[in-house]
This record gives C-alpha cells, sequence and structure tokens, in this order.
C-alpha cells in the first residue's frame, strides 16, 4: 500500500472485466464431458440443472486487481519460508522476549571458547548482539526444521561480518556437512581488522536436508550475521527469496499482494527505533526497519511467537510485487490493537510520527530520487517509482469507533499529499456482529472508498453465503476481502471456497479485491491452519484451495456475463439432536440438567444425585466427575471437553441447566441439536477470553457463528447462572437467568450448484465456471442464446474425493485438461460429483 500523484502507472497485466449473474430454480444435471476422469454415473446419482446466459447483457468489470494474495510472517512464511537465508537466527539476535524458550545461541552448537557480547563493539546499533569465539574454537548452525537443505550441484553464497586483532587475523574455516558427512569441499577466508563483511561458495556434492552449516576460528574473533543463501534466488536476486515458493506465488497471477500483516501489523507497541535508548522489542511492525543494508536493519519479536529478522523488508515486498506483475498493498499500524486484543494509544505525538511516516512511505515507493525517501530507493537500487495506488490503515480492530478516529487522521493527512492512493479501512476480525455493523457504519458515513473485510468459517457457511455481496450498497464503500478461509485445507473446503467466489465475481462492481489467507505454511511451524501453500525444507506444493484460487486467478475474465442457474430443491429439516456440556480452558460445574419437549413432557432429566451415567464422555477430553450434586469439569487447561446425553432424534425441545464457573479464562458451553462431536450447535458463553458471547455451528468439526453479542459481558466465577434453549423448528431462542439473550433461525440453505459466466474479450471466450460439491453429478442443460459458438471448449477440471488433500507426496487434486466436444448454442454437460470445472468457449457473437 513525489508531489500529488504516483510517478508511475501500477503494473498491469491483460485487463480483466466482468459480468452479472443471477441464480434461479430449476432442474440438475450430471454427465461426464470430460475424458479420463470417471466413469459416467448411474442415473441414481443424477440431478438435474440448467444453466442460461443472457443474449446481450453486461454485468460489472472483472478488474486485473480482482484477485491477489495476502503475505503475512506466519507460519515462518519469511524466515525460513520465502525469504531464502538457510541460516537461522544469524545474528544472534533471539531473545526471550520473542519466545520464552528462546536464547541468543538458540539454533546454533559451540565448541571451545563462545560467548554472545553486547557491548560497544558491536557491528552497529541496531545489530546489538555478536559471537566472541575464542582460538581453536567453532560455531554450528542447524537451520530450520531438520537442518540445512541443499541440492547437488547448486551454489551457497556465504557471508560472515568478522573482527579479529593482531597481523596474523584470524583464520576461518567454513564447512557445510550432515551427518553422513561432507556436503560441499570446505572453503577458507581470513579475518583482518575491524568489521568487514567476507564471502564465500560452496557447489553442493550431495543433496540433504539436514545440513549444519560450522565456522571454526584459528584464532580469537568476533562473527555476527553468519549467512548462507542459494545462489538460484528467485531472478536470481542477492538477499531474495526461496525460488519454488515465489514461483508458485507468480504461477497464480495475482493483481494484488498485501503485506506485511495481519496481526503482526497492529499489535504489540507502537513505538519505534530510538538511537539513545534502543527500542521496544515487542513493537508493531514498522517499515523504516526493514529497510537499508540487511546488517544494520532491526530484528523484532513476531506477533505468533518467534523472530522476524526483516532482511524480508518493505524493499522486497515492493520488488516481489513489481516481479510478478502484481499491485503493492502495504498495511500500516492504526495505533489500535486488534487480533483479540482491545487497546488504543492515546498519544497525540506518537499519532503524529506514525501518520508522518505512512507519508513517507508513500514517498519512499514513489518519491522522485531528489526526495528523501526516493532517494533512500534509489540506494537500494531501484531509482524507477513502484507505483503505489492502495494502502491499508490498520487490521481486525475490536474497538471500531477508536480506530475510526484515528484511520480519519490519516486519510486526511495522505488525501492531502497525495489524492490518488486509495485509503482502505476494515470492518473488524468477523463477518456479522456488533463491531462489524458499527464498524460499516461509520465507514458508509464517513464515505471511506474501500473496506476491508474478513473471516474464517466453515464449508458450510461459505455454501449459504453465496448471496452475501448481493445485497451491499452499489453507491457505498467498495469491499477487499483482505483475508478468508474454509476452516481445512481437504477438497471439500476448496469447493465451498470455489462457490463463494462465483458470488464475488458476480458482485464485482462491490467486492474489488479479494485474498485468500494465510498463503504460507512450513509444516514444522504451524501457528494457524488452514493455507494456502505448505513448505518443508526441500519441498513445496499447492493446497486443494491452491488449487481453486490459482484456476479463478488464471481465468478470471474481463467481465461478468450475466446467466441464471437452476437450484438444488430445499431439504430443510427441523433441527435434531442431543445435548451437551462442554468447557474451554476452564473449570465448571453442572446441576439440574431437564430437557423438555414442546408439549411439556420431560425428555431427559439429570440432578447428579446418582452420578454421572447418563453421560458420555470422550477420552482425553477434560476431567469430568459427579461431586456433591453437581457435574464438574475439573482440568482448567482443557479445552472442547464436550459430553451429551439424549437422543439424536430429539427435535422441538427446552434444554434447561444451571451451570457454575469455579476458575478459568472463559465461561460456559452448552450445546444442543448434538449428532456427534463434530456436528452441533453450541451456546458459547463467555468465550474468547471471557470477552465475548454466541452461538456456534460446528458441521463437520468446522464452526460459524449463528449469534452472538460483542459488550464485553463476563462470566463470573462463584456465580451460579441460569440457562435455557429453545429449539423450534429451525428457530432457536436463548435465555440467560430468565431474560431473553438472543436467537435464530436457521434456515439459510448450502446451495452446492454455482456458477458464473465471464468474457474474457481478448481471446474472445466465454468462461463457464461451474462448482457441483455434491455427492451426485450435475447433468446440465446449457443454454447459450444465440451466439455463434465454436463446436469445441477448452475445459479444466478440478475433481475427487472432498475429504482429499494435498501433500508432499501426493497430490490428488490437481488440475485435468481436456477438449470438450460437442458444444453448441444449446448443449448437455454433465459437471462431476465434488468438482470445479471452467469451460473456455470461444464465442463469435
Amino acid at each position: 500500500m513525489p508531489t500529488t500523484a504516483p510517478a508511475s502507472a501500477t503494473p498491469r497485466r491483460r485487463p480483466r472485466r466482468r459480468a452479472r449473474l443471477t441464480l434461479l430454480t430449476g432442474t440438475l444435471v450430471a454427465a461426464l464431458a470430460v475424458p479420463a476422469l470417471a466413469a459416467p454415473p448411474a442415473a441414481a446419482d443424477v440431478t438435474d440443472y440448467t444453466l442460461d446466459v443472457t443474449d446481450g447483457g453486461t454485468g460489472p468489470a472483472l478488474d486485473d486487481t480482482m484477485y491477489g494474495v495476502f503475505f503475512e510472517d506466519i507460519n515462518r512464511a519469511a524466515d525460513g519460508g520465502l525469504y531464502a537465508e538457510q541460516v537461522q537466527n544469524r545474528s544472534f539476535e533471539y531473545d526471550r522476549a520473542d519466545n520464552a524458550a528462546y536464547t541468543p545461541l538458540t539454533s546454533w552448537e559451540t565448541t571451545g571458547s563462545a560467548k554472545v557480547v553486547n557491548d560497544d563493539g558491536r557491528l552497529n546499533a541496531r545489530n546489538r548482539n555478536y559471537l566472541s569465539l575464542g582460538a581453536g574454537s567453532s560455531v554450528t548452525n542447524t537451520g530450520y526444521g531438520t537442518g540445512i537443505a541443499v541440492r547437488k550441484g547448486e551454489r551457497y553464497d556465504f557471508s560472515v561480518w568478522a573482527r579479529a586483532g593482531g597481523a596474523a587475523g584470524a583464520p576461518l574455516t567454513l564447512t557445510l556437512r550432515d551427518s553422513s558427512g561432507e556436503l560441499a569441499a570446505a572453503r577458507r577466508v581470513t579475518a583482518r581488522g575491524g568489521w568487514t563483511k567476507y564471502t564465500a561458495s560452496f557447489t553442493a556434492t550431495r543433496t540433504s536436508a539436514a545440513g549444519r552449516l560450522t565456522v571454526a576460528s584459528g584464532a580469537p574473533v568476533a562473527l555476527d550475521m553468519i549467512s548462507l543463501f542459494p545462489r538460484d534466488t528467485y531472478k536470481h536476486r542477492p538477499n531474495g527469496l526461496r525460488k519454488d515458493l515465489a514461483e508458485k506465488i507468480a504461477a497464480l497471477d495475482p493483481g494484488f499482494v498485501r503485506f506485511p500483516g495481519g496481526c503482526l501489523v497492529n499489535t504489540g507497541s507502537h513505538e519505534g527505533y530510538d538511537e539513545a535508548s534502543g527500542y521496544q522489542r515487542k513493537r508493531s511492525y514498522q517499515w523504516k526497519d526493514t529497510i537499508g543494508p540487511v546488517e544494520q536493519r532491526a530484528t523484532n519479536a513476531n506477533f505468533w511467537g518467534y523472530n522476524q529478522s526483516y532482511g524480508l523488508g518493505y524493499y522486497e515486498y515492493f520488488q516481489f510485487a513489481e516481479d510478478i506483475g502484481a499491485m503493492p498493498l502495504p498495511v500500516v499500524p492504526a495505533l489500535v490493537t486488534g487480533c483479540g486484543q482491545n487497546k488504543a494509544t492515546d498519544d497525540p505525538a506518537l499519532l503524529k510520527r506514525h501518520v508522518q511516516d505512512t507519508l513517507d512511505l508513500i514517498e519512499f515507493a514513489n518519491g522522485p530520487v531528489t526526495s528523501e525517501w526516493g532517494k533512500k530507493r534509489a540506494e537500494m537500487g531501484h531509482p524507477k517509482p513502484f507505483g503505489l495506488t492502495h494502502l491499508a490503515v490498520g487490521n481486525e480492530e475490536n474497538l471500531p469507533d477508536e480506530f475510526f478516529a484515528r484511520f480519519k487522521e490519516f486519510r486526511a493527512a495522505i488525501e492531502a499529499k497525495y489524492p490518488d492512493i486509495t485509503v482502505i479501512s476494515n470492518s473488524g476480525p468477523d463477518d456479522s456482529g456488533t463491531t462489524f455493523d458499527r464498524a460499516w457504519q461509520l465507514n458508509r458515513e464517513g464515505k471511506v472508498d474501500m473496506v476491508d473485510e474478513h473471516y474464517y468459517n466453515s464449508p458450510q457457511w461459505f455454501l449459504e453465503n453465496n448471496e452475501r455481496y448481493d445485497s451491499y450498497d452499489r453507491n457505498g464503500p467498495k469491499v477487499f476481502l483482505g483475508e478468508y478461509a474454509s476452516q481445512d485445507n481437504r477438497f471439500r473446503n476448496a469447493l465451498s471456497e470455489a462457490a463463494f467466489m462465483t458470488g464475488l465475481e458476480r458482485n464485482a462492481d462491490v467486492v474489488k479485491l479479494a485474498s485468500y489467507a494465510p498463503l504460507l505454511a512450513r509444516t514444522d511451524s504451524v501457528q494457524w491452519r488452514p493455507d494456502m501453500i505448505w513448505f518443508d525444507g526441500r519441498k513445496s506444493w499447492g493446497s486443494t484451495s491452491y488449487e481453486v484460487q490459482k484456476l479463478f486467478m488464471n481465468n478470471t475474465g474481463d467481465r461478468v456475463v450475466p446467466s441464471t442457474a437452476s437450484g438444488t430443491p430445499a431439504t430443510t429439516a427441523p433441527i435434531t439432536g442431543a445435548v451437551g456440556l462442554s468447557t474451554w480452558a476452564t473449570t465448571a460445574a453442572y446441576d439440574d440438567v431437564k430437557v423438555t419437549g414442546a408439549d411439556g413432557r420431560t425428555l431427559f432429566e439429570d440432578d447428579f444425585s446418582g452420578g454421572a451415567g447418563k453421560w458420555t464422555e470422550a477420552a482425553g477430553r477434560g476431567s469430568w466427575k459427579a461431586e456433591d450434586g453437581a457435574y464438574v469439569q475439573s482440568d482448567a487447561a482443557a479445552e472442547n471437553t464436550l459430553v451429551t446425553a439424549g437422543d439424536p432424534g430429539w427435535r422441538d425441545y427446552d434444554l434447561h441447566v444451571k451451570a457454575t464457573k469455579r476458575s478459568g479464562k472463559e465461561g460456559f458451553l452448552v450445546a444442543f441439536g448434538v449428532q456427534d462431536t463434530g456436528n452441533h450447535y453450541w451456546w458459547n458463553l463467555g468465550g474468547w477470553g471471557n470477552t465475548r458471547s454466541a452461538v456456534e455451528k460446528t458441521t463437520d468439526g468446522a464452526k460459524q457463528t449463528m449469534a452472538g453479542t460483542e459488550d464485553g459481558t463476563k462470566i463470573e466465577t462463584g456465580r451460579t447462572y441460569d440457562l435455557k434453549v429453545q429449539v423450534r423448528g429451525r428457530q432457536v431462542t436463548l435465555y440467560l437467568d430468565g431474560r431473553k439473550w438472543g436467537g435464530f433461525t436457521d434456515d439459510a440453505e448450502a446451495e452446492p450448484f454455482r456458477q458464473v459466466v465471464t468474457e474474457d474479450r481478448k481471446t474472445g471466450e466465454l468462461i463457464v465456471k461451474v462448482v457441483n460439491a455434491q455427492d451426485s453429478a450435475a447433468r446440465t442443460r446449457i443454454d447459450l442464446g444465440k451466439r455463434k459458438v465454436a463446436p469445441t471448449a477448452r475445459l479444466t477440471t478440478l475433481q475427487g474425493d472432498p475429504a482429499a488433500e494435498n501433500t508432499a507426496e501426493d497430490r490428488p487434486i490437481a488440475p485435468r485438461h481436456s477438449t470438450l466436444r460437442g458444444v453448441a448454442p444449446q448443449f448437455t454437460h454433465t459437471f462431476p460429483a465434488h468438482s470445479v470445472t471452467f469451460m473456455r468457449i470461444r464465442s463469435h457473437g
């Protein structure tokens, strides 16, 4: 994310535009026209549909930047990931502030005399620690994960900053080995005098993922910034990016790159570096820390529990976006915390500094070489401006009023100096709720250009919410869907995301930007799942969601062509299920559980005077015991301790229970509509660290929020609460201590058959995109109207078991390309069960 306008245009690729799609009701279809995918289904496994493409209609344009990627340093996405540095903790800066298990020698092994020093003799003010190594001593780096990965025949560039006294200096022997022996011929350099950078190069003689880099010295020496990079980085850049990961991102053809976060942007201290006093270790991500020579960049405690070196900094982000033809979209801190925290910094001077830092950032990106920050960009090797056009302020703030007051300060300053920059606001961490509603109210009233929405939900939610943006105000702020994903990496999740994306395209006049999140995850350092691209030290692979994203991003089109499709017959049934009790990092006592039918009959009753024999406990889920006439869960660390009772066939009932919190972080979880431990509803009172309450629906283990409050009401320890859940059909009403707390009607249809049609004007093709996320094939009568079309079409299909997951060893979900024959203005095609299909049909009008 010069004077009053960017000095160069945003990088653009082929133009894309789009049109509108409307879904109707009708029948379903199935027959397989994709060779070598599967045998045609039996008639019983086919549902009939229709898909009609409007003659002469035009829908909204699809911008070239419609789909992009969001990069956050989570799951070791930067250090140990996209940033190609092989040495972990290269400057001995790891600290307990980063992680309680860290020391300055984390990932290092030493022999002889070796100690970390922080004194006036250090390399520079920001690089505080260095290693003092005695004569005959050595230090070995173990890399990330299993070790340093090298490939036979490839070159690796070593560098070190060293300081040595005496005329003879300090001879350094550099070796690269694994447990089986040497991985490359040893190298030698001699350090002399003050701090100087020394380099060498290794050529690997074997392939290994468990290498160790050793520096041994024949004389006393000070060492810092010990580094090993593959020569073959992306675009062969020094201080560059891991090639396979960068290439997988580039293959998506993203329209933008959102960076650097995410939660690490707006959490921690907002103070910065100070030459006199040093800097706050756990501070928010501040771009000026991340530019200039890498040995002079600060390191910082990462929000996700490790250290970040800033070797991959703002300059490298801008450069990468340019390399892949994407629009850079930086996010700057708004001085209000998010991501589960609630704090606003009230310091006018600090706010003023951060606003100025943001103006300086725009100058760094776009300013002429004669400007202060444009000159710094040029000194780093890029005199040409990067062409920044969009910038976001803040991320997932939970205090909408406090955030918006500060947002207005940023926007006013940016618009005054750079009126062509689009300044993006946000709507908090969820898809709905009081924070979301208040944030959107402020954004509308403030005439904000664009609002960043985030949500992670179950596949069910994505299938139910295809029309989410149909009702958004066409004249209000546009939407940047900056983070979204279904809650796993199996093909069922990708199918639901694909179905949802057809709605994003249909509403491209409202949804202008969208990015799945997170982008990267190292298998041995996972803070968040799902993720788009997975990797270890040697390999990388795209998840099933990666394949869906790539298919949409490579086949977006320029404009939506209006079309209609039939829907799947509704199968809405009343909510049925047993009941349950649970806790989360809390001890609690439950008593007087009673379930009565709508006619007043008692279906179940337990006061626990006779024990807890009526309840089913899951092994390893908490410590439950009937004691003193109550049912008590006594493990304060246990999460999701669900126990159940009753009949899964119950419907139209009232559940009464008394609950008392004894200790812990949260409140109560009272379940209803329970089919099993992965399919149920529960009333989560005092959840999220006792800051929110909500009703969550769990389908196949993935959750979505049905109703909730964010009023800060806390569940008090020692107080007994009277809870009642009333279930009638699909309607649920909840009562807390005799007063109505809230309710919802769960009547949204999870439509499994979704489609959108777009036009690629450059190739003259209609792109018919169909998602069939159900067990039966969809035999579909396709009517292209009066268009003249070629008799064959290019077909790309993703199809497989909904439980399938791509791994390092197996990629069951991958695109299959074929030629579809028999295309005509009206023809029938069968879309396989559990599939995403893109048809590119040549049209002559």
